[in-house]
């Protein structure tokens, strides 16, 4: 089963630094299980990194870019194989329940992907009037039961309950699905601002409402596992627990930390795509390990598809499979030589090993006072030249070391080349060739 968090930052988890409030059951988990330290998203930002995710490709392959839109014309492609439609021809059960956003309209729902249950947000929980910028150009956030909408006008009151009721429904499948093969999705709508927590948790930490939603979100964590085990398919279940991307730092107080990472959500520097990730499976997993080697999300789908004995997807994905590190096999490696760092269509940096190139961009940059309680500060528009980081000396991403590894920089220079043949690059002017486009659908 799989729990993503929603903008949840590297440092938010007790085990990966949190200060302020604790993650007992998240941190149980990695005792219990493997800490990955180098754990990648295709993308700092919503809708493009659960494509990459559930499709096992850069967000760029299958055309989601950034984060679509209530009524958006695209959505998730129906020619696209999704991890539950990978599963099912194996006899799994599939639920949903939390944060869906790739797309809104019919044919982009879940049920029509893949899962047999859906039970939440089809997008971020900021529609109107809930987002402090927007205005009423936002409609009203519904609420979904599979296919039919059934509160077109989640309160805040509502909100306040979402961690809670994605649990409650979270535990019941299992206990109604435990004597059979199942894929449990559970995409929290939570930490993304406005933050809502139930009463049971608000005022529990030092950090304020921030802290108070990640240790509600580590309850429920602590719930799920607590059904796996006294179901009794602990031992049969591998559990993945990580965020879609880094934390929104223009919201202050309200946002997270990317702890010793530079910058946050929609930014390619490591604060934007390198996340938390804990992986569980009692008597599979090695327990209280940790694993440094770069991986990402676009693993899961190929290697929960191994795992399962299901057909791989027919068409081409970017992942790998990663058994050999999530199992900790004696010299294990990372099976990725080059990976690319998108920026919605902008091939913004490339990385081999500790190496990462990044190229001149304009990126946003939060450098004067954050914003507090809800309100959001406003952005730099900062500019960065070509340079080189080091990531294993250098994970601040702070030393330009450019001009002392020449035949790094033309190694993944060449690299680049490659990537915007296949997949394009807005900051050169070049359409990648082996694109697959997302689904358009006009009236």
């Amino acid at each position: 089963m799989l729990i993503l968090a929603d903008d949840q930052g590297y440092a938010d988890v007790g085990v990966f630094g949190a200060k302020g409030f604790t993650t007992p059951n998240l941190d149980q988990l990695a005792a219990q299980g493997r800490k990955f330290t180098d754990f990648h998203v295709g993308a700092a930002v919503c809708s493009s990194s659960r494509a990459s995710l559930l499709t096992g490709c850069y967000p760029q392959r299958v055309s989601i870019y950034g984060a679509l839109g209530p009524g958006s014309h695209v959505g998730i492609h129906p020619d696209e194989q999704l991890l539950p439609e990978l599963l099912k021809p194996s006899g799994y059960a599939t639920a949903i329940f939390g944060k869906w956003h790739l797309g809104d309209r019919p044919m982009f729902l879940p049920t029509r992907h893949g899962f047999d249950q859906y039970y939440g947000l089809p997008y971020s929980n900021d529609m109107w009037p809930y987002h402090p910028t927007a205005g009423s150009r936002f409609p009203k956030l519904p609420m979904y039961e599979n296919e039919e909408v059934i509160d077109a006008e989640v309160t805040a009151d509502d909100q306040r309950n979402l961690t809670t009721s994605y649990t409650e429904r979270a535990v019941t499948f299992i206990e109604e699905h435990n004597n059979e093969p199942f894929f449990l999705y559970v995409p929290h709508s939570m930490p993304h601002v406005p933050l809502f927590v139930s009463d049971k948790f608000k005022g529990k930490s030092e950090q304020g409402l921030y802290g108070d939603v990640i240790m509600e979100i580590d309850w429920s964590v602590g719930r799920i596992v607590d059904a796996l085990t006294r179901t009794g398919v602990a031992e049969n279940t591998l559990v993945i627990f990580t965020s879609d991307n880094g934390p929104w730092l223009s919201y202050g107080n309200h946002a997270g930390s990317a702890g010793p990472l530079r910058e946050g959500k929609g930014t390619t520097w490591e604060g934007g795509q390198r996340e938390p990730c804990i992986m569980w499976w009692p008597g599979k997993i090695p327990a209280g390990t940790v694993c440094d080697e770069f991986c990402t999300t676009m693993d899961v789908l190929p290697t929960v598809a191994h795992l399962a004995g299901a057909e791989q997807p027919k068409k081409r994905i970017d992942g790998h499979d990663i058994r050999p590190l999530m199992f900790g096999e004696e010299g294990a490696k990372s099976p990725y030589e080059f990976f690319a760092y998108y920026w919605l269509r902008d091939l913004e940096a490339v990385r081999s090993g500790p190496w990462k190139l990044v190229f001149p961009h304009t990126y946003r940059s939060l450098t004067g006072e954050p914003g507090k309680d809800g309100h959001p500060a406003g952005y730099t528009r900062s500019r960065t030249d070509l340079a080189l980081f080091h990531l294993d000396e250098d994970i601040g991403e702070q030393r330009n070391v450019l001009k002392e590894h020449p035949e790094v920089v033309a190694r993944l220079q060449e690299a680049a080349a490659r990537f915007r043949r296949k997949l394009g690059d807005g900051l050169t002017k070049t359409t990648g060739s082996e694109n697959r486009a997302a689904g358009e659908w006009r009236r």
